[in-house]
């Protein structure tokens, strides 16, 4: 381990020349920056990776089962599980996707669960990312660099490899396509994830397309090569959001999607990985409802627990959240990427009270949540060792099967007594191990 630690900079540097970075708009303009990566390994242990894995599943399962229903039947609001104007005020709810059965009933194929272990020894579930979850690619090209640095330390621990992601990835793709070529469709190198639209291209095999490649005729999704010629798609994994996947359907105004690729996909031409109107479900208030769901559709108990949520949409909730707003952490249902989270002691008595008022008038804009005292993993910071919050992303592929990838992000704060671990936010990122026995 020590061998790993001293390679550290050298780690950071090779990451730095593959493009491993991520990047940011700022005031209108684009800033890209590395995503420091730490060599103190988070470690799981066997066991503790087959309970993940097992909750992990079940929670995918239900979301899974959820999205088809949502858009089809609408059982679980007829039987009064989730309020009826909960999820059609949903901002990630698409009425252009109502009726829509995507191919093999999949919409979820891959899908990020964010998690944290309290110091209660708990894993808790913060958010389920369901629309364009990314962060696969950073622990894969980590642990490659890392064992070119220090090949001993994986020959003296027993450690799952974690290569295998891209093969998943394009079993997956294959099980949902409709007949054609695997595309990955990036909105270019400006985005923020493009060092891993590329990298999952290249190690899956499929063509890495922008909307420039992309055509349709005759109600067929077609990609265009750099001869000229051109390939019938039968499954895109899309790398933008569902807004502006179509110009014809959503914002008109959008020049990175296809035009009339919604066309295509209601009649069951191509395959979009993950399925468009997602949303509904990854939403911050619809997560306050996803153990009901696991109850309903798979009539089990949840294995995984969500972190102690109020909806200020309730009102007993609601009296509940302003009695106690400086203890609880309050968060913009519509913002991701660690935006829109608002720790209640540290706001000052006149900004508690605005904030109530904010609350009181849209209460169906915020989730709140207990403070979770989850636990810290030591960091290098410099040559001193100093403990820092971390999370996991957790990657779950939806085919044939439902499958827990066997490593996953771990992001880590890189300012002490932090909990925001967002990359967007200047946090970091670790390897994560799965130990094989």
């Amino acid at each position: 381990m020590r061998e790993l630690i001293d390679h550290t900079e050298g780690i950071n540097r090779l990451l730095a020349r593959y493009g491993v970075k991520f990047g940011l708009y700022k005031n209108g303009n684009f800033h890209e920056q590395l995503f420091p990566f730490d060599a103190i390994p988070r470690v799981i242990s066997h066991e503790d990776f087959l309970y993940l894995e097992k909750g992990l599943i079940q929670r995918v399962d239900a979301l899974n089962l959820f999205l088809n229903d949502v858009y089809g039947d609408k059982k679980i609001i007829k039987d009064g599980v989730i309020p009826e104007e909960f999820v059609f005020s949903s901002s990630g709810y698409l009425p252009e996707c109502e009726g829509m059965v995507p191919p093999k009933g999949i919409h979820s194929h891959i899908s990020g669960i964010d998690l944290v272990l309290g110091k209660d020894k708990e894993w808790y579930i913060l958010e389920d990312n369901l629309r364009i979850p990314s962060g696969a690619s950073y622990p894969m090209i980590a642990r490659e660099i890392c064992r070119q640095a220090s090949p001993r330390t994986f020959h003296n621990h027993l450690i799952v490899d974690n290569r295998n992601y891209a093969e998943m990835l394009r079993e997956m793709m294959d099980y949902v396509n409709v007949g054609g070529i695997p595309v990955i469709m990036t909105p270019g190198r400006y985005n923020a994830a493009y060092f891993e639209h590329s990298f999952l291209a290249e190690r899956t095999g499929c063509e890495l397309a922008m909307c420039s490649d992309l055509f349709v005729e005759k109600n067929f999704l077609y990609y265009k090569d750099y001869r000229g010629e051109k390939k019938k798609v039968g499954v895109i994994y899309r790398r933008i959001s569902d807004e502006y996947l179509d110009p014809m359907t959503f914002l008109p105004e959008s020049l990175i999607g296809v035009p009339n690729i919604m066309d295509v996909y209601r009649s069951g031409n191509v395959s979009i990985v993950n399925a468009p109107g997602n949303g509904v479900a990854d939403d911050k208030g619809i997560y306050y409802f996803v153990p009901r769901m696991i109850r309903y559709y798979l009539d089990q108990e949840p294995v995984l627990k969500n972190a102690p949520t109020y909806l200020p949409f309730y009102e007993e909730d609601k009296k509940y959240v302003l009695d106690h707003l400086d203890k609880l952490v309050v968060k913009d249902v519509a913002e991701a990427g660690g935006y829109g989270v608002i720790f209640g002691n540290e706001l000052s008595k006149e900004k508690l009270s605005d904030l109530k008022e904010l609350i009181e008038r849209e209460s169906r804009r915020f989730i709140a949540q207990e403070v979770i005292d989850f636990q810290d993993l030591n960091i290098m910071e410099g040559e001193e060792m100093v403990p820092r919050k971390a999370d996991l992303r957790a990657f779950v592929l939806s085919g044939k099967e439902t499958k827990v990838w066997a490593s996953g992000l771990t992001r880590f704060s890189r300012k002490a007594d932090s909990f925001v671990v967002n990359s967007s936010q200047g946090g970091g990122f670790k390897d994560t191990w799965v130990l094989s026995r």
